[in-house]
Parts: structure tokens; C-alpha cells; sequence
């Protein structure tokens, strides 16, 4: 009767076990539905105001491959809960069937025990059991034992009984939520039916494009060009905001050794101060750039809403084959006229103003900063402290164009040096 119980418990453990790697897989694959579905949402908030718009640009274009690729992600995530409710059924129901031959055995044991009793209830009832001791001492042990005993198998009958109603119950649910997730993924099998009607409907946008590739191209270089005078504007506002830095350290280094210099002549006593105005070494500045680099993957958009349309680094174009740009940020889509947001602390530098490619603002975070492109209206100057998330600018629109694109990069600034970093892996996800 002991190996029965103790085979019962093993099987309850195990069966936790898997339960709970079962429940946790569940957890995260609804938290990843979930994000997904606020991705589809924004796509779908995006796409909107363009439905009607025969004029859709290739930024539509981008959102509409992007949603799709969400909605697949999507179903699929479906699939795999179904599959792990399936699964967590299934070891349910096998649980249910070796707890009840358990609970059978255990039955028959105690139906032996009680007809064995009854039939030799004056010579080999409890009382002769115990009353047959050699001493008082083996009495007393022998009547705690069948007390335990006895108690045990109430208490495990009791156990056993529980968790079978407690199995069925969790199967009952399972089985609901199966038949819920079913359900979805008809719904969304459905609005995938939708998304591709209207992919066939840019399809014809996008033909219009491939009959114009000449007219894109021409487009396309014009907007490196652009492009190239931005990287090149930015480039020489971060570098000249460092020289100036370390222009001003070297002053203040000058100013003390001829300070020092002076004292040494004049015989007094030399004491020394450290410069505190380089960049990197006041520690205010110091510990914004520490916690922007200990937010790494954790920063919030530069929009509220929006829709990554090109990535960080080399991108192929929508229409042309073999044709690439280079992205030293990311572009997001977002609703047209967005405001724009800063993504951490910190101390506006510059405020920049190209001419076909809007205003720019950049924000230093200790070593780091963040670009933001393609503005309309600014909101901030050089020498403005912001806070995170606080409005720094609006989007610029283009004529015919439901979305408006704002231009984010992410460096470092290393010494003389200054590195541009992928911003996707510093906003959150």
C-alpha cells in the first residue's frame, strides 16, 4: 500500500511538472499574441485613411507586406497554443486514468481489509491486534499504526478524489479554450482574406510603379542625394559639438596650468581642481548616459504610433530588382503630421534645418545620441533639457501621401570618434 502512495505522489509531481512547462510555454506565446495583435492594429490604424487613395505610396506598400507578415506570425502563434492545449489535455487525461486504477486498487485493498475484519472480528479484530502485545509499550505502537494508517488512506482517497475532480474541471476549460482559439483563428483566417484583397488592390499601384521605374530611379537618387547631405549635416553637428567639448576641456586644462604655473612663481601652495565640463565627466551627464545604455531594447518609440518601413543597413527597394538603399537608421511610418517624441532624457545639441529633407534635432545622452529626421516643426532649441517621451517636433507630410515618415538613428560618440548604431535594437519591441 506504501509503493501505491508513493507511485500516486510521483505521478502528481511529474504531472505538475509538466503542467507548469506547459503553462509558462502558454504565458508567453499569449504575450507574444498579444503584442502581434497591437502590431495588426497599428498597421490596420495606419492603413485606414489610405483605402480609397489610388495614389498609395511605397510606404503603403511596405505596411501592407508588414501586416500580412504579422497576421501569418499570428496564426501561427494560434497554432502552437492549440497544439500545446492539446497536448496538456492529453497528459490530463492519462493522469485521470492511472489515478483511477490507483483509486481501484486502493479500493480493493480496503474491501480485503474490511471483509478479512469481519470475518475474524473476535479473534483478530484491532482490539486482539493490540491486546496481543508482548507489552505496553507494542500496544502503544501498535494502535498509533492503525490510527495512521488509517488516516492515510483517508487522506489519500480524499487527495486522489480531488485532483480528479480538479482534472476535470482544467480539462473542461482546456477544452473551451480550444474551441475559443479555433474560433479566432477562423476569425483571423478571415481578415486574411481581407488584407489580401487589398494587397491585390496595391498590387495595381504597384504595377503603376514598375511601369514608371525610370521616373522611381530618377526619384531614388534624388533622395540619396538628400540623404547623403543629411548623413553629412549630422555628421558635422555631432563632430563639431565634440571638438567644442574638447576645445573647452583644453581650455580649462591651459587656464589651470598656467593657474599652477603662476602659484609655483610666486611660491605659494599649488592646489589643483579637476575640470568638470568635458562631456563624459560630469557625472550628471555621465549617469544619463549610463542609464541610456542600461535602457538598451527598453526605449520608447519617437512616435507614439508607427510602423518600421525600413530597417537599419542595407534595404532592397519594393519595385526595383537589384536595387538597395543604405540605411544608417530606421524609418517608421506613422500617421500623418505625428507628433515626435524624444526616446530618453537629455540635452538638445543642434537644430537643424536641410533644405527637401525637413528639420532635424539631436539630442545627447552622455556618450550616445539620438537623430530624429525628416520634421516639419520643432519644438526645442540647442541647450534645451527634455525629458523622455516629451514632444520635441511634428512630422512633415507630402503632397497625395496619408502616412508621414520620421528618420531615426542611435550613435556613440567614443573619443574623436562617433558610431552609428542599429535603433532597432534600442527601441522596445
Amino acid at each position: 500500500m506504501v509503493r501505491v502512495t508513493k507511485s500516486v505522489l510521483f505521478l502528481v509531481a511529474i504531472s505538475a511538472v509538466l503542467v507548469g512547462m506547459a503553462q509558462n510555454t502558454s504565458d508567453k506565446l499569449k504575450k507574444e499574441q498579444s503584442r502581434l495583435e497591437d502590431k495588426i492594429a497599428n498597421t490596420k490604424s495606419l492603413l485606414a485613411k489610405s483605402k480609397t487613395n489610388t495614389n498609395a505610396s511605397l510606404n503603403e506598400l511596405r505596411v501592407i507586406e508588414n501586416q500580412i507578415a504579422y497576421r501569418e506570425r499570428l496564426l501561427s502563434n494560434y497554432d502552437d497554443q492549440i497544439r500545446g492545449a492539446e497536448m496538456t489535455v492529453q497528459l490530463k487525461e492519462e493522469q485521470i486514468i492511472e489515478l483511477t486504477d490507483k483509486v481501484e486498487l486502493l479500493k480493493e485493498q480496503y474491501k480485503k481489509l474490511l471483509v478479512y475484519a469481519y470475518k475474524h472480528r473476535n479473534k483478530y479484530g484491532k482490539m486482539m491486534y493490540i491486546f496481543t502485545s508482548d507489552s505496553y509499550n507494542e500496544a502503544r505502537k501498535r494502535n498509533k499504526y492503525i490510527q495512521r494508517l488509517s488516516d492515510h488512506q483517508l487522506k489519500q482517497f480524499l487527495v486522489i478524489i480531488q485532483n480528479q475532480n480538479l482534472i476535470k474541471e482544467e480539462i473542461t476549460t482546456i477544452d473551451k479554450e480550444r474551441k475559443y482559439k479555433l474560433e479566432v483563428i477562423d476569425e483571423k483566417k478571415r481578415e486574411r482574406v481581407l488584407i489580401a484583397k487589398d494587397k491585390k488592390k496595391k498590387e495595381k499601384v504597384y504595377q503603376k510603379f514598375k511601369l514608371e521605374e525610370q521616373k522611381i530611379l530618377a526619384k531614388l537618387k534624388k533622395e540619396e542625394r538628400q540623404k547623403q547631405i543629411l548623413r553629412d549635416k549630422i555628421s558635422a553637428a555631432i563632430r563639431e559639438e565634440v571638438a567644442a567639448a574638447e576645445a573647452k576641456r583644453m581650455k580649462a586644462l591651459a587656464a589651470e596650468k598656467a593657474a599652477r604655473d603662476k602659484a609655483e612663481a610666486a611660491g605659494k601652495p599649488i592646489t589643483t581642481t579637476k575640470p568638470s565640463i568635458t562631456i563624459a565627466e560630469t557625472k550628471e551627464v555621465a549617469l544619463v548616459g549610463k542609464n541610456f545604455e542600461g535602457n538598451r531594447g527598453k526605449l520608447p518609440w519617437p512616435v507614439d504610433k508607427g510602423n518600421i518601413t525600413e530597417k537599419f543597413g542595407k534595404n532592397p527597394h519594393p519595385t526595383l530588382k537589384n536595387v538597395y538603399t543604405n540605411n544608417r537608421g530606421i524609418d517608421i511610418s506613422a500617421p500623418k503630421n505625428a507628433q515626435v517624441r524624444c526616446v530618453f532624457e537629455g540635452e538638445v545639441t543642434s537644430v537643424l534645418n536641410i533644405p527637401g529633407a525637413g528639420k532635424v534635432i539631436i539630442i545627447k545622452h552622455g556618450n550616445y545620441r539620438t537623430v530624429y529626421s525628416n520634421l516639419q516643426d520643432t519644438y526645442v532649441k540647442a541647450g534645451s533639457k527634455v525629458t523622455t517621451k516629451k514632444i520635441i517636433g511634428s512630422l512633415l507630410s507630402k503632397n497625395g501621401e496619408t502616412m508621414s515618415v520620421v528618420h531615426f538613428e542611435v550613435h556613440k560618440v567614443s573619443g574623436n570618434s562617433v558610431v552609428c548604431l542599429n535603433p532597432t535594437l534600442w527601441v522596445a519591441h
